[in-house]
């Protein structure tokens, strides 16, 4: 060993790296395991759940655009069950039957009633139009609009000038200064609705407190209290507001009055139509109730009904020899008209998968809250979860959340998005399990009645509704109150 290392020492260390490059070495071995993928088709049925009515149009229209053999029925056919066949078998049949959604789900007496819309024209097109009656060279022409689009739907300017004039010089190729936009937007600001291209709450009542003419007193003040006052508004300290101000609370409560005719999102006020002003929702679910009995059914108006085009099985006949054999040349056609049917078929099954498992659910959470569809009293909600609509239905929890996300229902008290009829359970000192909406319901009614100039506090709210029996701490009351869109009581007060 002396002859090759010149110490114990790096004997040792040499030996110590071997070794760890033998632990290091790459090796080759076997193991078993189980993993659980889903399929292609499995992904795209649970896509398929998932979609509510407008999206599932759109989605069964995209499929026929691009799987050929598949065309939409404008017949009455009777169902057949999709199942995988041979080529043979694809032969021997005279033609392939159509999936129907539209089976039982409407009554003898009910009509189809299309939905019309009216178009209009956005904000944003009516702001341009005003800006051509201003004289506007065509540069400032070219900033304005662009600062126009460059507006929020309520009507709010919430970019920096400065970003905006880096955006422009990209995109329009327009060297311009902060300025200069600054100049333009003040244009913008003397366009209807008044308001309009604000950059903060101050600044948009302002705008529209400008184009007041300010001969009373209330009006006045209440310019006074906009522009010098604003913080102390915003926060509701009248008192203090009262004292700085030297005024009396008759004298403020008129520049209240006079605030509260402004609107806060000066975008609203214009609403000309247009599916961005006034946007619909298309029910998936139609849920009517006569004589004490429920009828249920599934709202397919507009979702067309597809099947597969008879004349690619008529291809594939001619196709196939008398004794069954495929020659050589036609053997890749075939194989390709058989595997797109082969999709259309599963696409067809995924569809009436889709309806029998949406009924499914929702027959069960109908079951499940008849007291609450009855009448639409929210206090007759049960304290349900997805678990339990998932026991009832068999169904795992994950498809009970895909089929409720994004569904609604029509009742004849309105319509309702499912989601919202889960809620946690609550217990009262009798051990009574009741649903949050119960305590949400007392929550507003308490709140509605309350003083306004002496508004309750989360605190004073969790003692009444314990008083009431519900055992309920106040964080759990705020949360609550928030998601009911209730504010804090320092700003529910008033004078």
């Amino acid at each position: 060993m002396g002859g090759v290392f010149a110490n114990k020492e790096e004997a040792d260390l040499f030996y110590h790296f071997k070794q760890i490059g033998k632990d290091m070495a790459i090796n080759q071995r076997q193991i078993l395991s189980l993993q659980q993928k889903l399929s292609p088709q499995q992904i795209q049925m649970i896509k398929l759940l998932e979609l509510p009515t407008m999206q599932l149009e759109q989605r069964i229209k995209q499929e026929i655009e691009e799987n050929i053999v598949l065309e939409e029925d404008r017949q009455t056919e009777p169902d057949e069950e999709p199942q995988q066949i041979s080529v043979e078998e694809y032969l021997k049949e005279d033609d392939t039957p159509a999936y129907k959604s539209r089976v039982n789900n409407f009554s003898k007496d009910d009509k189809q009633r299309p939905i019309y819309l009216s178009g209009g024209r956005s904000l944003q097109e009516y702001l341009v139009e005003q800006l051509g009656y201003r004289n506007l060279s065509e540069r400032q022409m070219r900033l304005a609009i662009y600062l126009v689009g460059s507006i929020d739907e309520d009507g709010y300017l919430r970019r920096e000038l400065l970003s905006v004039a880096d955006d422009i010089a990209f995109t329009l190729g327009i060297e311009t200064s902060e300025q200069e936009l600054e100049q333009l937007l003040g244009v913008i600001h003397e366009l209807e609705p008044a308001g309009i291209g604000a950059r903060n709450l101050q600044e948009c009542l302002l705008l529209q407190m400008g184009q007041k003419r300010l001969t009373t007193r209330a009006l006045r003040l209440a310019h006074r209290i906009l522009a010098q006052h604003f913080e102390e508004f915003a926060k509701k300290h009248y008192e203090k507001l009262m004292q700085r101000l030297q005024i009396s609370e008759e004298d403020f409560r008129e520049a209240l009055q006079e605030i509260r005719h402004l609107s806060p999102k000066p975008g609203n006020l214009y609403a000309e139509g247009g599916s961005e002003a006034a946007p619909y929702i298309i029910p998936d679910f139609v849920l009517d109730y006569h004589d004490g009995r429920f009828d249920l059914s599934l709202n397919s108006t507009g979702v067309p009904e597809v099947k597969i085009n008879r004349r690619y099985v008529e291809m594939m006949r001619e196709m196939v020899q008398p004794d069954g054999t495929v020659k050589s040349e036609n053997r890749e056609a075939v194989q390709f008209v058989k595997s797109k049917i082969d999709s259309a078929k599963w696409f067809i099954s995924a569809i009436r998968q889709r309806h029998d498992t949406l009924m499914r659910t929702m027959q069960e959470i109908l079951d499940y809250q008849q007291e609450y569809f009855r009448d639409g009293d929210k206090s007759k909600l049960r304290p349900m979860i997805l678990k339990d609509i998932a026991d009832r239905t068999g169904l795992d929890v994950s498809t009970i959340s895909r089929v409720v996300n994004s569904k609604y229902v029509q009742t004849h008290f309105g319509i309702i998005l499912l989601k919202s009829l889960f809620s946690e359970a609550m217990l009262t000192d009798s051990g009574e399990e009741v649903s949050s909406y119960e305590i949400k319901t007392l929550l507003q009614q308490f709140i509605d009645n309350e003083q306004k100039r002496h508004p309750l506090t989360d605190e004073t709210l969790m003692v009444m509704l314990n008083d009431k029996g519900y055992r309920i701490a106040r964080r759990t009351v705020a949360k609550y109150r928030e998601m009911l869109g209730i504010p804090v009581a320092r700003l529910r007060k008033q004078i």
